[in-house]
């Protein structure tokens, strides 16, 4: 069974092997797109494309995901130690040169004359792409692996989150749909009290239910009830579907907020008003939360 996914996760993982430890984490958040952002060493700046290549094979599919190396080499080739001869031949000479004025002070160690001429250099050694690329390529693989467990954690729990929602919204539109019947009926009774207040008895009842039929068609929301309630099944199918259903649930909210808001604007009564308001607070939520989904 496929769950639905979270944005949000972490991984991490450390390998071992041959003298090299690289360690690898990856931090993910909600994002429109897949927008990835690396934080390597320098001397593994080659390492980008090939973890860029592993990425964009993956299950990953949307969200911001910061990729985090770290590397040691402690292996006995890791440094590189080089000697300037010419400089230090240069030094020598130019020390030949002040002999006397010199004869006063001890002679400098080797290790003193090095230091003070610069000819000796240590540096990182070039790192073996290729043994560095599968080491970095392995952690990856682990990383994302623990990533992907947390997001479809996440994303159980988002799933539960959105469909106990998404009842009470549907709970709310069938008390819109229960109360909407009776509106024309309450104005037919409070127009016929109206008439009988001011003394109008001579009124023509066929008039009156014309203007009750005309009221009634204007805040009639039969339509929109329709099409929210088919809305509502289409979102909780998609989020038990478990795909990747983030911007069709994000889509499905904005045509739910557009019939919620012509029932209101259409419907002229303090009950479906208050209804109405309660339902979009809950669209509100569950848009906030549609935007952690993959």
């Amino acid at each position: 069974m496929v769950f639905m996914q979270s944005m949000t996760g972490y991984g991490r993982c450390r390998v071992c092997l041959d003298g090299r430890e690289l360690t690898l984490e990856l931090k993910a958040v909600n994002h429109r797109f897949l927008d990835i952002s690396f934080r390597l060493p320098k001397n593994l700046a080659f390492l980008e494309d090939a973890l860029r290549a592993r990425i964009n094979q993956s299950e990953l599919r949307r969200g911001h995901v910061d990729v985090f190396v770290t590397y040691q080499n402690t292996r006995t080739d890791a440094t590189e130690v080089r000697i300037d001869a010419a400089l230090l031949q240069a030094f020598n000479d130019a020390l030949k040169k002040v002999h006397k004025p010199l004869d006063g002070f001890r002679r400098a160690s080797a290790a003193e004359v090095l230091s003070l001429s610069g000819a000796l250099s240590v540096s990182q050694a070039e790192e073996d792409t290729e043994a560095v690329t599968a080491l970095g390529l392995q952690a990856f693989d682990g990383a994302l692996e623990t990533l992907m467990t947390m997001r479809t954690r996440e994303g159980e729990h988002l799933a539960q989150d959105l469909l106990s929602n998404l009842n009470e919204l549907a709970a709310l539109r069938d008390k819109i749909a229960e109360r909407a019947p009776s509106v024309p009926e309450e104005y037919r009774a409070r127009l016929t009290a109206r008439l009988e207040e001011w003394q109008l008895n001579a009124v023509d009842p066929q008039r009156v239910a014309q203007e009750v039929a005309i009221m009634a068609d204007r805040c009639a929301i039969d339509e929109e009830l329709s099409r929210l309630e088919g809305h509502i099944a289409q979102f909780a199918s998609s989020v038990q579907s478990g795909a990747e259903v983030g911007r069709k649930l994000d889509f499905l909210l904005q045509e739910m907020n557009r019939e919620v808001n012509t029932t209101g604007s259409k419907a002229s009564d303090a009950q479906i008003a208050q209804a109405v308001v309660d339902a979009k607070c809950i669209i509100e939520k569950l848009r906030e939360q549609v935007q952690n989904a993959v």
